[in-house]
């Protein structure tokens, strides 16, 4: 068995085995509310095992599960509907928590003509403005200053609303991290950084990534809190989250939140994790898995049970399978729409353009409307 390090200042709530910490403060929580926060965890897992059964299967081009960082996704209960998202490419529960539907969900990945991004995005790259969830790209790091500069924008129009962004690691690598947080600092914005740190980015371990001895301690240097959480500990998460949420509406800025986790499986379904770590490390963390942890709680508190758990995940296998029917005998967006969303106008050499495509002969294939 390999010896996993997990730091000892991290907050808690919850121990491993779902029982409160001495001396933790609890959040305060609806029992519906906590019901519903297991339940979109537990559904993330089953649906990243059934979509990466169907990449594999040659189905779906790409995926990136999120086993064992589900409690992460979990930093959205406390914002309003009115705030605004900026996700990385590893945040299903905070999509599903929003209300991004599994039929949404599917016809994204297949770029199919219900697909709200059109098939102009490869698979896991979301999107949904009506929830104020912004679209997600491959580039890392780019949503930062998007977040930073939506969070100014709320403060010199007067609203209480934040913002908040999520990335891994790594992306503290990147001059996107730098520029965001400075700007972040200097003018109050409202906006709360999640830095998932799950041990690798991609390949590159933790170690080689800062010389620092926490991500969080990066914090003091543009003039924000950074805290430290267990980001297996959904309660603690959440608690953390909530915190920095009220922080930011009462004018005192943003903060950055490490929540310190672990990727179990690979970067996606293009990557083998046995050629850069040692096959055994996943297995030590088993003890710290947050559904465990969480369903622990609930079966203390007499709010879940195994049969519950049983028929929750009979529900969500059958609406993958009634959705993923759909998602895959739909065929692809009208070609028209290869000229949409661009201008308000549609200029006179893209219209030219268009009459063109569309006087050619038509393909017959049966994924492509005619």
């Amino acid at each position: 068995m390999v010896a996993i390090q997990v730091p000892d200042n991290l907050r808690r709530v919850l121990d491993v085995d779902g029982k409160i910490v001495p001396g933790a403060r609890v959040p305060t929580i609806a029992e519906e509310e906590l019901v519903r926060i297991y339940e979109t965890m537990r559904s993330v897992r089953l649906v990243d095992e059934r979509m990466m059964r169907i990449q594999r299967q040659g189905k779906l081009a790409f995926y990136m599960k999120s086993t064992g960082e589900e409690a992460t996704h979990m930093s959205v209960v406390p914002l309003r509907k009115d705030d605004w998202i900026y996700p990385s490419y590893r945040e299903q529960g905070a999509w599903f928590w929003r209300g991004y539907s599994l039929e949404d969900f599917l016809n994204q990945h297949f770029g199919n003509s219900k697909d709200v991004t059109k098939g102009r995005q490869m698979p896991v790259h979301h999107s949904a403005n009506w929830l104020n969830m912004v679209s997600i790209s491959s580039p890392v790091g780019t949503q930062i200053p998007q977040a930073v500069g939506t969070a100014m924008g709320m403060k010199i129009s007067g609203t209480d609303q934040v913002a908040m962004t999520f990335f891994g690691e790594g992306t503290s690598s990147m001059g996107d991290f730098h520029v965001g947080m400075n700007f972040a600092g200097v003018t109050k914005a409202p906006v709360i950084f999640i830095i998932r740190n799950n041990g690798w980015a991609i390949s590159v371990p933790l170690e080689k990534q800062t010389a620092a001895q926490s991500f969080a301690s990066k914090a003091v240097g543009y003039g924000m809190p950074g805290v430290r959480v267990d980001g297996n500990d959904v309660l603690a998460v959440i608690q953390v989250a909530a915190e920095a949420a009220e922080r930011a509406r009462a004018g005192l800025g943003p903060t950055l939140i490490e929540a310190v986790t672990y990727r179990v499986e690979g970067h996606s379904s293009s990557d083998d994790p046995s050629v850069y770590r040692n096959p055994a490390e996943p297995a030590a963390w088993g003890p710290r898995d947050p559904l465990t942890r969480m369903s622990l709680y609930l079966k203390g508190r007499d709010l879940w049970s195994d049969d519950i758990e049983t028929t929750l995940l009979e529900k969500v296998n059958d609406e993958f399978s009634h959705y993923l029917k759909l998602a895959e005998d739909l065929g692809a967006p009208d070609i028209e729409t290869l000229f949409e969303d661009v201008f308000d106008e549609m200029p006179w050499h893209l219209q030219e353009q268009r009459k063109y495509l569309l006087a050619q002969a038509r393909t017959k294939n049966p994924h492509i409307h005619n």
